[in-house]
């Protein structure tokens, strides 16, 4: 078990916490529904995700594979992991083995999705959440699929064609949603005007509603396919554009170590 945390930061992490849970409850007040909160751990000690563990938080995102394994090894097995860095196919086998692992954010390729479905542990009896990363902002430093661009073309995409292999040829699996990171230059914009990026994964969103609405009813939660976008700069605007999931780590835990 992790070792003991002094008062002090105890202190801070719950002051921290109630501060984001209070902003998240505020910004959803006049939207159908409030999203789930991640916080995100990494790089963080395993002393501060057992604090906020004590003060009710169970859904946490990790970035690194060996990191996620190390840490789920030492808290408690009724934490909801999200990994949300960057998916390799030689780590799916690693990824899967994880009991408590939830949901990954950031599958790319049928590569990636025929992985961890082979992966995972036959003793598992819940199918693993996972989401398709959009580069909705375009930048080449991100990864992602390209999100949608029209009715008539979305069909034979990449993205599409991904979502029908989960579906279809990942039993394993279950396809809740898009996730996406948005540009700083979108985050940092006046909150006056919409997010385009947040913008643009609804409305790839709803275009991938429109296709699978014909062909299958095994994705999403209650007929809705979520969506995970939003992280501390930028998580108050997500909330008010709809978003299902944020993903908070600073504004939760402080800063990351520079490295």
């Amino acid at each position: 078990m992790a070792a003991s945390i002094s008062s002090e930061r105890y202190q801070e992490l719950s002051k921290s916490l109630a501060e984001i849970r209070n902003c998240v409850q505020l910004c959803a007040s006049h939207t159908t529904s409030e999203p789930c909160l991640v916080a995100v751990s990494k790089c963080k000690p395993a002393t501060d995700i057992l604090a906020c563990y004590r003060l009710g938080q169970r859904d946490f995102g990790e970035n690194y594979v060996q990191e996620l394994v190390d840490k789920a090894k030492e808290l408690p097995d009724d934490i909801r992991w999200h990994f949300i860095g960057a998916l390799q196919s030689n780590k799916a086998k690693l990824l899967a083995s994880i009991p408590n692992i939830y949901a990954v954010h950031t599958v790319t390729s049928t590569k990636a999705a025929t992985a961890l479905n082979k992966s995972l542990p036959p003793e598992r009896t819940s199918p693993l959440n996972v989401l398709l990363q959009v580069n909705t902002s375009g930048e080449d430093a991100k990864s992602g699929l390209t999100p949608l661009s029209s009715p008539e073309s979305s069909s034979s995409s990449e993205l599409v064609q991904l979502v029908r292999h989960i579906i279809t040829g990942c039993p394993r699996l279950h396809f809740q949603g898009l996730m996406t990171i948005g540009s700083l230059s979108e985050s940092l914009s006046s909150s006056d005007r919409p997010n385009e990026d947040f913008e643009t994964l609804k409305r790839t969103r709803d275009m991938l509603h429109g296709i699978l609405e014909g062909e299958s009813s095994n994705w999403g939660v209650e007929g809705k396919l979520l969506l995970s976008m939003g992280m501390s700069s930028d998580f108050e605007c997500a909330i008010k554009a709809g978003s299902d999931i944020v993903r908070v780590g600073t504004g939760i835990f402080g800063a990351r170590p520079v490295t």
